[in-house]
């Protein structure tokens, strides 16, 4: 094709699909357009939306942007782990199950079973198959039930299902794939031996081809484009998740620390090796350049400090200057610490607590959880935390953490960094020039940085983690 000139990145996150429309020359964004999301959750701590609309949400931010008629290039970046099913058609059977559905948490301890312990199954999956993965989902629907199982033609990921709507192709990325607990990360392949488990019993058939961190996933088809406005023919890239696109975006260096602050939040780093932890708090996920992402989830993000203002009836910076109020924010389970059964926990009330007293420790509480999960990663001394997602608009998060972490933040000024991950694989797809070379000219990763703490607030988070220690077996069942 001739000068590539525009690319779109889009971002299906669990609320809203964005697009961005993107300069290639510059990598600067001249044109977004955003549409949100019905979740429907429900009871065992379910978590289920209809693919179709994610389709609508794309049709709306794409037309809002008046320019999908220009681009020549599009790529996908999209939440990880959730279980789309489909028919012959490509049409889904059911909701997708989003990463955030918890009720698969029986299938899940079955699966570590049937592989005979916690170590095989991350030396096979990459990472202990917890309820979040999508493997148990599937086992969970084979259990519940069975009818969709029989009829199902073909089991994808977000992201997978919007680029076989985009191009009639089944395929997923490395990125993607790697938080299924049926694909290896070491190997590079699906793993027979996760595939024949009796609770899953899938055949590989039913699943996208998994492609290299710059192959071309197909091309837009006349029915997409239509549908879309964009260009028929024009090349799709292999799409990944979400964090692995926002790595992408920032160009990661190896060793260097990223805590992505959303609904749930991530902490997480590059690494030129694979991950087998068979704690269940690292998960070794692969990145979409070809090396490897562990990373730590905390389901508990802004969820649990919106949730708190809610019940408060206060607005979520409304927080005190201190506190020696301590709260465990597991509201629906939690993924790092591995509790899917946890409730919040709030200790310390006294007479004279305020509501922002505790607003404040239920900040503190989720980041000291998403800063021990940091602290097991193998990070570079001195590197900047770099700190992104939704999060980072307010300044209590800001505060919070460089209090507790005593490391310098860098806080990118670019917001949408998964759409503009996507983005960069596009251009990297339709021009050939290099995936961190792009993103190394297009700069997201500059920013503000502020200084790190005088002093380690210490006492803090040691409280923290005393109350938790006292109250780790509680958390672990519904009270």
């Amino acid at each position: 094709m001739g000068e590539i000139r525009l690319v779109a990145g889009i971002d299906c996150s669990t609320q809203s699909t964005k697009a961005v429309i993107v300069d290639v020359a510059s990598g600067r964004i001249v044109a977004e357009g955003r549409h949100e999301h019905e979740v429907v959750f429900g009871a065992g701590n379910s978590a289920e939306t209809d693919p179709q609309v994610w389709w609508r949400a794309l049709t709306s931010a794409l037309a809002q942007t008046g320019m999908a008629g220009e681009v020549d290039a599009i790529s996908v970046a999209a939440q990880q782990h959730g279980l789309v099913i489909v028919d012959e058609a490509g049409d889904p059977l059911r909701p997708a199950m989003l990463w955030c559905d918890m009720r698969a948490t029986e299938e899940a301890d079955g699966l570590v079973a049937e592989l005979g312990g916690a170590q095989r199954a991350a030396d096979l999956a990459g990472s202990l198959p917890i309820a979040s993965f999508t493997a148990p989902k599937w086992a969970w629907i084979r259990r519940h039930e069975p009818e969709i199982a029989r009829r199902a033609a073909g089991l994808r990921l977000p992201h997978d299902w919007l680029n076989e709507r985009l191009t009639g192709v089944a395929t997923t990325d490395r990125g993607d794939a790697s938080g299924t607990a049926w694909w290896s990360p070491a190997t590079g392949g699906y793993e027979r031996d996760l595939l024949d488990l009796p609770l899953l019993g899938l055949e590989e058939r039913l699943l996208p081809r998994v492609l290299g961190p710059t192959e071309l996933a197909g091309v837009v088809d006349a029915r997409a484009a239509a549908a879309l406005g964009l260009r028929p023919g024009i090349p799709v890239g292999p799409g990944t998740g979400d964090n692995p696109g926002a790595a992408l975006a920032l160009g990661l260096a190896e060793g260097q620390p990223v805590i992505s602050l959303g609904t749930s939040a991530t902490a997480y780093t590059r690494s030129p090796r694979p991950t087998a932890d068979p704690t269940g708090a690292i998960a070794g996920f692969a990145d979409a350049t070809g090396d490897y992402l562990p990373l730590v989830c905390v389901q508990n993000c802004t969820l649990a400090v919106d949730t708190l203002a809610g019940i408060l009836g206060v607005e979520r910076t409304a927080v005190s200057e201190r506190t020696d109020v301590v709260v465990l924010p597991y509201f629906g389970g939690e993924r790092t610490p591995y509790l899917p059964h946890a409730n919040a926990s709030i200790v310390g009330l006294r007479p004279d607590s305020t509501a922002g007293d505790i607003l404040l420790a239920a900040y503190q509480g989720v980041a000291a959880t998403i800063l021990r999960g940091l602290d097991m990663l193998e990070l570079r001394d001195g590197a900047p935390l770099i700190l992104i997602g939704g999060g980072t608009r307010g300044t209590v998060w800001e505060r919070v953490i460089t209090s507790l972490s005593g490391r310098e933040l860098l806080i990118p000024d670019q917001k949408e960094l998964v759409a503009l991950g996507a983005a960069v694989q596009a251009t990297a797809v339709a021009t050939g020039e290099g995936l961190g070379a792009i993103a190394q000219r297009w700069g997201a990763g500059a920013g503000r940085r502020v200084p790190a703490a005088e002093t380690t607030d210490r006492d803090t988070a040691d409280r923290i983690a005393r109350v938790d220690g006292l109250l780790s077996d509680l958390n672990g069942e519904v009270l």
